[in-house]
């Protein structure tokens, strides 16, 4: 399965605590790195959060960012420490009786003594578990976007590969003409500086040759790392940083038959192969 690194999800859950919305961005990086933008109420799942990015994903910059918004506390959110609230006015009677010029206090005075008024905890347990279940279905949304938009590049490595195989194949069948054209002309050269043409000085220059210009090993590698690309296309693991090496194998046969090259022709079969191998490689970047 090709996947991109590059993609964007987003989802959205709501119930009776208020509403999650997570939004996860992601993108070219030769490791996984996540980064989450949480709020407090959910800073401690951080961690497990983590865990659900790598459990979807591989390689690519992460960022992870959650918005919370609760929903107003319903009527009697608020309690009254009724013990406190006694006690704080039972000492300032006691103490307005030693006063000469006691000051009156009032319900607005008690009730900002800290612990007079007292907040009903809200329950996160739901909102956590909301927010767990929303980040693991953003994940999967994500590897969703991702898998579609890799296989928007597999026509554009088919192709490429089978340009590659019919230009490897080319080059195989000319090779036994490229070779007695090569003797000719080396016929000819001892001819032109009348040169008696001695047939074992011949045999031993043909050989030269023939080993200098060589390149069934490269051709053989260049099919067989062609063959090694389709079946990791094929595969379900990611798959980028392999085919990143084989793109570096493929562009290193395709050197070495360059430099070997007898032939205008061939050169430009090698010159061609370069092209079509740097055009995989930049896509290759933004694989899984």
């Amino acid at each position: 399965m090709i996947r991109s690194m590059t993609a964007f999800a987003r989802k959205d859950t709501e119930g009776e605590w208020g509403s999650l919305t997570c939004e996860i961005r992601a993108v070219n990086h030769r490791y996984l790195e996540p980064v989450f933008r949480l709020p407090e109420p959910l800073r401690e799942l951080e961690n497990q959060f983590r865990e659900t990015v790598r459990g979807g994903l591989r390689r690519g910059k992460v960022e992870v960012g959650v918005r919370l918004q609760l929903a107003e506390q319903s009527s009697g959110g608020l309690k009254v420490n009724q013990l406190l609230a006694e006690e704080i006015n039972n000492a300032a009677n006691h103490i307005n009786r030693i006063l000469d010029n006691p000051a009156h206090i009032n319900a607005l005075d008690v009730m900002r003594w800290p612990g007079v008024l007292e907040t009903a905890e809200r329950d996160m347990e739901p909102v956590k578990q909301a927010a767990s279940e929303l980040v693991a279905a953003t994940i999967d949304e994500l590897v969703a976007v991702r898998e579609r938009e890799g296989e928007r590049l597999r026509p554009l490595f088919e192709t490429r590969l089978e340009e590659m195989s019919a230009s490897v194949a080319d080059v195989r069948k000319r090779m036994p003409e490229l070779l007695k054209q090569q003797e000719q002309n080396l016929r000819d050269r001892f001819e032109a500086a009348r040169i008696e043409l001695d047939s074992d000085r011949l045999a031993q220059e043909m050989v030269m040759l023939a080993q200098k210009s060589d390149v069934a090993e490269e051709l053989d590698r260049l099919d067989t790392h062609v063959s090694e690309v389709r079946e990791t296309l094929s595969g379900d693991q990611a798959i980028g940083r392999r085919l990143d090496f084989l793109m570096q194998e493929l562009n290193r046969e395709a050197n070495t038959l360059s430099s070997k090259s007898i032939d205008a022709e061939v050169t430009r079969v090698a010159v061609t192969l370069k092209v079509l191998i740097e055009q995989m490689r930049e896509q290759v970047q933004n694989l899984e």
